[in-house]
């Protein structure tokens, strides 16, 4: 998934896109260079931002929308407003990205179920003004899966099909640093939340975010820049396919389809290795997954 940020203030690129031609291209360009989707947002939720009109994400994401579904694109619209998301579907966008998971406005998951599009429900636990004030967590697994369970049955309830419903463990919103790296450890889990027997497709949106470029500090303790901390996203891409990641959502699309390759060739031939000859399971699989 390529990141298209049609915003004067996101927080690796907030500007770089903000012209709808530009925009444009560049969607074009990560299609090129092979992301799957492109995934379109008009209103930053970097930390410490505030909510903009809904005229103003109108304004910004529609046209960049409608020219990438024409070209042929296959668009998720990154919104947390129900109407921007029925408009976008309406010009050709095929997913829905809310990063509130439903919980910003409460006609989202009506207007997915209507449309019965791919919903992609994120971990949340309120608006980037106060991104970090939430981060308090006894078992950060155990409360990302129960509230994500909460939020899965509520969309269900609303009409969502459960086969449309994406997850995501929402990488810094309401996460400090070592929350971030538990839940990227327990995807599998994460992938399997509470109240729930099946396994659901997990997207991780790790690119770029700052408990990435913590880790890479210099010697003087100042954080690695946004863009240069790409490196660490193709390292991290792999390890998230390898453990079963669905989807990665990233700025820059080479490097990180090598990464997605690597690691996807890596997970089919571990999954052939435990697999015996005659096709039962190894004893410590039984009864696993």
């Amino acid at each position: 998934m390529g990141v298209v940020n049609v915003t004067p203030d996101s927080f690796s690129d907030g500007g770089t896109w903000l012209d709808p031609d530009k925009a444009i291209a560049h969607g074009l360009e990560l299609a090129s260079l092979g992301a799957d989707i492109i995934d379109v947002g008009g209103e930053s939720t970097r930390p410490g931002a505030q909510r903009v009109p809904i005229e103003d994400e109108l304004h910004r994401v529609m046209p960049v929308v409608t020219a990438l579904a024409q070209a042929g694109s296959y668009v998720s619209i990154d919104t947390m407003r129900a109407e921007v998301a029925s408009r976008a579907l309406a010009a050709g966008a095929r997913m829905v990205n809310d990063v509130s998971g439903g919980l910003a406005d409460r006609e989202m998951p009506g207007v997915v179920a209507a449309a019965g599009v791919p919903y992609v429900v994120m971990h949340w636990r309120g608006h980037s003004a106060d991104m970090y004030g939430p981060a308090v967590y006894t078992d950060v697994v155990a409360e990302v899966r129960a509230e994500l369970g909460r939020r899965l049955r509520a969309v269900v309830a609303a009409g969502v099909d459960p086969d449309n419903i994406i997850l995501d463990p929402g990488l810094g919103f309401a996460k400090l640093a070592e929350h971030n790296w538990t839940l990227l450890a327990h995807l599998g889990e994460i992938g399997r939340p509470e109240g729930y027997d099946r396994q659901f497709p997990v997207l991780v949106a790790a690119s770029r975010k700052g408990f990435l470029g913590k880790l890479l500090a210099g010697s003087d303790g100042r954080p690695r820049s946004f863009a240069r901390s790409d490196d660490a996203t193709i390292a991290l891409t792999a390890l998230a396919v390898a453990a079963g990641a669905w989807c990665v959502r990233v700025h820059m699309v080479p490097g990180n389809l090598d990464a997605v390759r690597v690691a996807t060739r890596w997970r089919q031939e571990s999954a052939t290795a435990l697999t015996p000859a005659d096709g039962s399971p190894r004893p410590f699989e039984a009864g696993a997954g």
